[in-house]
């Protein structure tokens, strides 16, 4: 598809009148009436540009840093979020807009949160049941995969301690079920090295680090589930940083991110 700067170039063109350009002095409300016609024919039917504007806002009213990420990014980050009929950056804890310093360019990252990836899973219409639990060090815990697979945990009471473990299971309307166990350790290990923005005081690691657990391992689990193509392309935006538009966001490439030159905010 025709992203949205050639498209707003030719359109430009054919009234002999200047490419659109998106700049941080333009408030957010400027920035959608310069692309209306594209955000619109991206947006879901259920969504208004003015809504999206609202969104728009009431993101960076929470994260007032998203203000100086490059617009496109940011537009484009939102629009991930509006076609999974998302809100971003509220306590629903369904998807988050988050600052990510990319080669110098502060740019905008999208992310699902744990509740957005349950809500997702439930649309499928396959999943009877979806969860995720911390284990603590004095809850009474046991598992085993294999052909005789078991998962067991009973909660203790009062003080029950550090987190030890994270599990995700879920039970299929046919009856099949699976579930992903992952130790404190190897959880903070995985995040450190995949998760883009942990380190940031703005990454939901920082915030809300059992929700993102949780979501990690409930993807893991997810594997073995027979989801569908739409919760495949769902899952193919999360964590990623486009600057273009699309009527299907999972189709746009995401920025290509340099390891060595990799920089969050502090």
């Amino acid at each position: 598809m025709t992203d949205v700067k050639q498209a707003l170039e030719q359109k430009a063109a054919a009234k002999k009148e200047q490419p659109v350009k998106l700049t941080k002095n333009m408030t957010i409300v400027d920035m959608v009436k310069a692309l209306e016609p594209e955000i619109r024919r991206a947006l879901p039917a259920v969504l208004t540009p003015e809504r999206f504007t609202r969104m728009a806002l009431s993101a960076i009213n929470n994260t007032p840093e998203l203000a100086n990420c490059t617009p496109m990014s940011f537009i484009a980050a939102l629009m991930n979020a509006a076609q999974l009929g998302m809100e971003p950056n509220t306590p629903l804890g369904q998807a988050y807009l988050i600052p990510y310093k990319n080669k110098g360019v502060l740019e905008c990252q999208f992310q699902l949160g744990y509740k957005g990836l349950i809500d997702l899973a439930y649309r499928t219409g396959k999943i009877q049941m979806i969860q995720a639990h911390v284990v603590r060090e004095f809850d009474y815990f046991e598992y085993q995969y294999g052909l005789d697979s078991r998962l067991v945990h009973r909660p203790g009471t009062g003080d029950r301690g550090e987190i030890t473990f994270i599990y995700g299971l879920f039970k299929l309307n046919n009856g099949g079920y699976g579930f992903e166990v992952s130790n404190k350790e190897d959880m903070d290990a995985f995040a450190a090295k995949y998760s883009k923005s942990y380190g940031s005081k703005f990454s939901p690691w920082a915030d809300n680090y059992e929700d993102m657990a949780k979501k990690t391992v409930i993807k893991r689990a997810l594997k073995y589930a027979p989801v569908s193509s739409d919760f495949q392309k769902a899952l193919s935006v999360d964590e990623t940083i486009k600057t273009e538009l699309s009527v299907d966001m999972s189709e746009v490439q995401n920025q290509s991110l340099i390891e060595e030159e990799k920089e969050t905010l502090e």
